[in-house]
């Protein structure tokens, strides 16, 4: 019985341990890739649990997310023989799911030493070889990013379509000392030059600033006069106006007067004239001589009443005596 107990346990802890070995867990963002006796199988496992044959299989987990490969101390010899080297050159990749296991059948596990880190080594030096140290340090470092993605997306597409870049940083090269205390004096020139150029231009812009304000303040009073001289010319105007308003009512009210002078004289003529008899002017006359305070006495009256008025009244002027 205790024979039979202990081939139990044994039995039992050898099924645990198979089943261990057999159960295994994928990390989120990584698939895991079978290998059977040394074959690499067309299956991946996604992540979570997982089930293998135990000593005859074998994982390997490949991450399917967003990596940056990191390649650093890369030497280049630019055109002019200068030996230049590249610190880091990072790259940003993705392999993709579906295409996973023709990579990895073709260029292994570690596909990127071929692709990212290898393919890197290989197109620094075709640039630098092709370019002077000036367009390598200066001139096209700017551009060096985007020819390293283009280089190596072009190649992967032809061979290893699946894997994908997605972006390259590249950190300025290291240079031989004498090489970089040149750059930093023509750096420093440069710097002053900039200094100058944009200090003329600010000059420049103050200059053309003052100039319009003056321009403005010159449009403002030009402005200004005109609106007074127009405003002056208006009360001028309305000045002038109100002049001739007053004069032809003078005119009109002169007029009126004088035609109404003149009417008055011509009736009072053509009254004077049906009025004026002889009769009349001597009735008249009469009466002014009547009311005179001076009375005559005597028989020598005065020929003026006798010719004038008493023969309209009977009174014969008397003869002197011969």
């Amino acid at each position: 019985l205790l024979d039979k107990l202990v081939i139990v346990v044994v039995l039992a802890a050898v099924s645990l341990s198979v089943l261990r070995l057999a159960v295994h867990t994928v990390p989120e963002g990584y698939i895991g890739v079978y290998y059977r006796a040394g074959k690499l199988l067309d299956k991946y496992g996604e992540s979570g649990i997982n089930y293998m044959i135990p000593f005859w299989d074998r994982v390997e987990e490949v991450q399917v997310t967003l990596q940056t490969d990191r390649v650093s101390d890369i030497p280049c010899g630019t055109s002019g023989g200068v030996i230049l080297t590249f610190s880091s050159i990072e790259v940003v990749n993705r392999l993709s799911k579906t295409a996973a296991i023709n990579i990895i059948k073709n260029y292994g596990v570690h596909y990127d030493h071929v692709w990212i880190f290898d393919k890197i080594h290989h197109e620094i030096n075709q640039f630098c070889s092709a370019h002077t140290l000036q367009e390598v340090y200066i001139d096209l470092f700017s551009t060096l990013d985007e020819f390293l993605a283009v280089a190596l997306q072009t190649e992967i597409d032809k061979y290893a379509p699946g894997l994908e870049i997605l972006s390259v940083r590249v950190t300025k090269p290291l240079v031989p000392a004498t090489v970089a205390e040149n750059y930093a004096a023509m750096e420093a020139q440069k710097t002053k030059l900039l200094v100058a150029i944009q200090k003329a231009k600010v000059d420049q812009q103050i200059a053309e600033t003052e100039k319009m304000k003056a321009e403005i303040a010159a449009q403002q009073a030009a402005s200004v006069s005109l609106i007074d001289k127009q405003r002056l010319i208006k009360e001028k105007e309305a000045e002038k106006t109100i002049m001739a308003i007053e004069d032809s009512m003078y005119l009109n009210r002169e007029k009126a007067y004088a035609d109404a002078e003149f009417y008055r004289n011509v009736k009072q003529a053509e009254s004077n004239q049906a009025l004026f008899t002889p009769e009349f002017i001597q009735y008249t006359f009469a009466m002014a001589l009547a009311n005179n305070t001076k009375i005559y006495f005597g028989d020598k009256i005065p020929n003026i009443l006798i010719d004038n008025i008493f023969p309209e009244i009977g009174i014969q002027k008397q003869q002197p005596p011969k």
